[in-house]
């Protein structure tokens, strides 16, 4: 008698092999997933690091600006001095030369008065047409010694100021050489740094690219493992994106100006009124109070940077980005002493 088979056999058989089939191909899936996982927390952090790089581009070059300014006035003032030490040059040397024919002259009067000797008065009275020819000719006399040595005596005064006035100059002029000189060097610091922090955002992005394209092998990838099911189903792979939780704030910094201010929070989207995008570390500032691209310190919130404005932030006021309107909220409205750096 021929064994029977049970009925069963056959169509367990098959769940059995099905499910094998699904296993191997969920792990294939999984397996996907992991790296996936961290290439999306990878470039969450990479996208923290370049905002926060931007805001240090916008702070360098806002310095680097006034720099520049700075260095310009220097510039000018040191062709503006120059031109006056020409100028004192030349007033020198007219003096000079006024100076020698006033000597001369001088001189030459002395050296008559010793050859012809001092005039006799009663020569001089008899010779005389008119008694006041005679008191004229002896004024004249005394007149034109002492008229000659008052001129002397001026011109010198004056060529001794002239020489003050120079020296005041060259002094100043050596102060602005030395003034430029730092000038100069702060800019030359600037221009490297941001040199530096452009070449760093850089490689940044194209890191980020290089992980989104890994990102989309990997998902085709999967897409091609989950068709191959024979049932028909899709696994959903729960994607959560890493939030931004801003991190730790950086550690506070002691030195620079201590200003207090009234603080608030706000949460929009979108770019600032500098044109960049809107991110941890973007304070709006009232200008005319703190300048646009200052960095600071704020006590609970960390470093920031001022890159924004607002219709109602003026004077003694700072708000600041949050990523989300919750936390925005809790910040609340508080009195703060920030520092300026």
């Amino acid at each position: 008698m021929r064994a029977s088979v049970p009925r069963g056999v056959p169509a367990a058989r098959v769940a059995l092999g099905a499910l094998v089939l699904l296993v191997v191909l969920l792990s294939a899936v999984s397996a996907q997933a992991d790296p996936a996982s961290s290439l999306r927390a990878t470039n969450a952090s990479l996208a923290a690091k370049s905002r926060s790089v931007l805001l240090e581009l916008y702070a360098l070059d806002s310095q680097l600006g006034r720099a520049e300014r700075r260095l310009a006035a220097l510039r000018s003032e040191a062709e503006a001095v120059e031109q006056r030490r020409e100028s004192a040059r030349a007033q020198l040397a007219l003096v000079r030369r006024t100076l020698e024919e006033g000597e001369g002259r001088l001189a030459l009067r002395l050296r008559e008065l010793y050859i012809e000797g001092d005039p006799d008065p009663l020569a001089v009275l008899l010779g005389a047409s008119s008694l006041d020819d005679a008191i004229i000719s002896l004024e004249n006399l005394g007149r034109f010694a002492k008229q000659d040595r008052e001129i002397v005596a001026q011109v010198r005064d004056a060529r001794a100021a002239v020489k003050a006035a120079l020296a005041n100059l060259a002094a100043r002029e050596g102060e602005l050489q030395r003034l430029t000189a730092d000038a100069e060097a702060a800019r030359s610091g600037l221009l490297a740094a941001r040199s530096e922090r452009s070449s760093y955002l850089a490689g940044l992005l194209r890191q980020r690219r290089v992980n989104q394209a890994e990102l989309d092998r990997v998902a085709a990838r999967s897409q091609e493992i989950v068709s191959h099911s024979d049932d028909g189903g899709s696994g959903d792979v729960s994607e959560s994106e890493p939030g931004s939780s801003g991190g730790s704030p950086p550690p506070l910094v002691t030195g620079g100006t201590r200003m207090t201010v009234q603080s608030t929070g706000y949460c929009l989207q979108g770019t600032t009124a500098t044109g960049i995008p809107v991110s941890w570390g973007v304070v709006a500032v009232d200008p005319s109070v703190i300048p646009l691209g200052t960095r600071m310190t704020i006590p609970g919130y960390g470093e920031g940077v001022a890159a924004d404005t607002g219709s109602a932030v003026k004077g003694a006021i700072i708000d600041l980005w949050f990523p989300s309107c919750a936390q925005a909220i809790v910040w609340g409205r508080r009195t703060v002493t920030i520092t300026l750096h």
